[in-house]
């Protein structure tokens, strides 16, 4: 599945936008998108450090959970069709992750596939000892040292690069920012030079484009009578046609549900972005100020104009620490009287667990369906009765065992009143926050291996 000659154009599609994300639009990606490349993003701060305790439980796990049935899916297509495969899903084990994918192939009878893992980005060490603080509270990052979980570099695309020009059909890493999962085949197909500013920025559009998948087709911009969109069970994922300039058309597979246009492109392309002058990311400094967005047909959109500036001095890391457990329980009321019934019972549960003591740093009421989203405020003003509602009680507390007794105090409400109440549930979890520090680069060292399915035999 290498190269061919450098073409004028390279077809990027994307099949994930998030960890769960569907698998059928890959596969119909992979027949029908006459890729060059299929890239699934898969990675957030959470999901990465919650691999990494998987990780600390199984050696061998770690990696997204999904890999296993991805792969099944798209590898016997994209190799028939010479598309080469890059994706984060390594999570926090990208060695194991690619000796998955090595054994996989194995089993579909794929001996040929060349698969790299891109590691360097696990950087735990280096911001125990770097005496940081975060970038969030200002906290000493030595403060939390006995909870922290994870520390995880956003790495740019050169090793994914590195790994291309090796030759590696599947590239699979850990923590990289989700734009250089495209940047890095351009990169690698149009050979453009590290320190290409203007070319890096308009890649880095291209990235962000793609990168949340569905969302670009017309998945979280439809809002039914104010933007239809078409067939979106059927949702096709998108396509990026790139020049050799950086210039890209965004676009579907026709027979797929979902739309493509001027104002789904616009809303991607400001999804997540604080200034759009100076978007950090590791490789350049974008500039999406001056990108321009022109439809050339239906489901086919141009997007040119994104420029850059030298890359910054230093990565962002995303670091997880263990901050305490989350106690939940909920329960139902409808019918006549049911935000009357609801609000009885949150009071009712907030004097149950001051009179028993339950110690809470944060504890929370909603009225889902009333006041959840905007407040009580909010609610007042609309002057809505709901005919249901859900009351649902949350607290942060220290231990397990105070979490649990939310949730129970919730449950007594089925046989304590108020009337009515049903579909009581609760559970329990332990809370891994997130902050971020900014590291040298000087202290980080990506790299990337090729994994060989002899290697995976001998892991089997």
């Amino acid at each position: 599945m290498t190269d061919a000659l450098p073409s004028s154009t390279v077809r990027i599609g994307a099949g994930a936008g998030y960890s769960g994300d569907r698998i059928e639009p890959a596969v119909e990606l992979a027949e029908h998108g006459e890729l060059d490349y299929l890239v699934f993003e898969c990675l957030a701060e959470r999901t990465i450090a919650l691999a990494q305790q998987l990780r600390q439980a199984d050696p061998s796990h770690g990696y997204d959970p999904l890999l296993d049935a991805r792969m099944r899916a798209v590898l016997p297509t994209a190799q028939r069709r010479g598309v080469r495969i890059i994706s984060n899903m390594g999570a926090a084990n990208p060695r194991a992750a690619a000796r998955r994918t090595a054994q996989i192939a194995r089993e579909l009878g794929l001996p040929a596939l060349r698969i790299a893992a891109v590691s360097g980005d696990d950087v735990l060490a280096q911001v125990r000892a770097s005496g940081l603080r975060f970038e969030e509270s200002g906290q000493p990052v030595a403060a939390f040292d006995d909870r922290l979980v994870a520390a995880n570099a956003y790495l740019g695309a050169q090793p994914i690069v590195d790994a291309l020009a090796a030759g590696a059909d599947v590239v699979l890493t850990g923590r990289v920012a989700d734009p250089a999962l495209f940047l890095a085949p351009l990169i690698h197909r149009f050979g453009w030079s590290m320190d290409d500013w203007d070319r890096l920025g308009q890649g880095t559009v291209v990235g962000h484009l793609l990168e949340c998948a569905g969302q670009i087709t017309g998945g979280y911009f439809a809002d039914p009578g104010v933007k239809d969109i078409p067939d979106l069970a059927r949702l096709g994922f998108p396509i990026g046609e790139v020049s050799a300039d950086g210039t890209v058309v965004i676009c579907k597979v026709a027979h797929a549900g979902g739309r493509v246009s001027e104002a789904t492109c616009k809303e991607q392309l400001l999804y997540e972005i604080h200034d759009p002058a100076r978007y950090l990311q590791p490789d350049v400094s974008a500039d999406f100020s001056d990108v321009r967005v022109a439809t050339l047909a239906p489901d086919r959109v141009r997007v040119t104009g994104g420029r850059g500036r030298a890359r910054p001095d230093t990565l962002k890391v995303s670091v997880a620490y263990r901050d305490g457990f989350m106690g939940e329980g909920q329960i139902s009321y409808a019918g006549p009287n049911a935000v009357a019934r609801a609000e009885l019972a949150r009071e009712i549960v907030r004097e149950r667990l001051a009179l028993t003591g339950v110690e809470t740093s944060e504890l929370r009421f909603d009225l889902i369906g009333v006041d959840a989203l905007h407040g009580p405020a909010r609610a007042r003003e609309s002057g809505a009765h709901p005919y249901e509602v859900r009351l649902r009680v949350a607290g942060r507390t220290a231990t397990q065992a105070e979490a649990i007794r939310i949730g129970n105090e919730v449950e007594t409400l089925y046989t304590n009143g108020p009337a009515g109440g049903g579909g009581a549930s609760k559970q329990t979890r332990a809370i891994v926050a997130v902050q971020s520090v900014l590291l040298p680069r000087s202290a980080v060292q990506p790299r990337f291996e090729m994994v060989t399915l002899d290697d995976a035999a001998g892991e089997a």
